[in-house]
C-alpha cells in the first residue's frame, strides 16, 4: 500500500485523522503508518510532535525500534476504528467507559507538563503556555497521538460523526457545518467524483430519453 502522498487531515478533528491514517480514498488502499518512517513522517505533517524532537528520538533508537512503535500504533488504531465505526451515530454515554480502558492505560503513562516561554506571532502576548513532554524512548511518541484520541472522544459528539458516503471510500469525518448536511470526506474528492457520475447518469438517461 503506498504511502507516499502526503497524509489526510479531513476529519475535523486529529484523532479521527489518525484513525483515517489507513484508507481507500481514490481507489488505491494507503497506509501512512504501514512502518516506522510512515509513523514518523505522519506525526510531523500532524504537528503532534516537532521535527527537532523526531530527529532526536531517530538518532536514540535501535535499528526496528520505529517499526515496532508504527505496529503498536496500527493495532490502536484498529481498535478504536471498530470503535467508533460501531458507536457513530449516537453520543457516548457511561456504558462505553469501559470499552475505553487500553486508552486510558495508555494515557496513564504520559508525562507531560506545561511550561511557560516566549509567545510566538506578531501580536500575541508576552507569555505562551506550552504543554510539553519527555520523550524518553520512541514509544513516547504513542502518547500525543492517545492524547489526540482523547480529545477526539471525549470532546466531540459522536452523533455528528459520520463515513463518507463514496461508494469506496472509508474516510470518517466530524460534521461540523450547519444543518449537519456534509456527506462527503471532501468535496475535492468524493464530492467531485459524486458530481461527475451524476454528471455521466443525467447524460445517458438524457440520451436514452432522446433515441426512444
Amino acid at each position: 500500500m503506498a504511502q507516499d502522498a502526503p497524509a489526510l487531515f479531513l476529519a475535523d478533528t486529529l484523532g479521527l485523522d489518525f484513525l483515517n491514517s489507513v484508507a481507500t480514498p481514490a481507489d488505491t488502499p494507503v497506509d501512512w503508518i504501514e512502518d516506522g518512517d510512515g509513523l514518523l513522517a505522519w506525526l510531523e505533517q500532524a504537528e503532534l510532535v516537532s521535527p527537532d524532537t523526531l530527529a532526536s528520538l531517530r538518532d536514540q533508537a535501535l535499528p526496528g525500534e520505529f517499526d515496532s512503535v508504527a505496529a503498536q500504533a496500527r493495532g490502536l488504531r484498529e481498535e478504536f476504528r471498530t470503535f467508533v465505526r460501531e458507536h457513530r451515530g449516537r453520543p457516548l454515554g457511561a456504558e462505553d467507559v469501559a470499552d475505553l480502558a487500553p486508552l486510558n492505560r495508555l494515557l496513564a503513562r504520559d508525562e507531560a507538563f506545561l511550561q511557560l516561554g516566549v509567545a510566538e506571532g506578531e501580536n500575541a502576548p508576552g507569555l505562551q503556555l506550552r504543554t510539553m513532554r519527555r520523550w524518553r524512548s520512541p514509544e513516547s511518541l504513542l502518547l500525543p497521538i492517545g492524547e489526540a484520541l482523547a480529545r477526539f472522544l471525549g470532546e466531540e459528539d459522536f452523533s455528528d460523526v459520520k463515513a463518507c458516503e463514496g461508494p469506496a471510500c472509508t474516510l470518517m469525518f466530524v460534521d461540523h457545518t450547519r444543518g449537519r448536511a456534509r456527506r462527503w470526506c471532501s468535496m475535492a474528492l468524493c464530492g467531485n467524483r459524486a458530481k461527475q457520475a451524476a454528471h455521466r447518469d443525467r447524460v445517458k438517461k438524457s440520451r436514452a430519453a432522446a433515441s426512444g
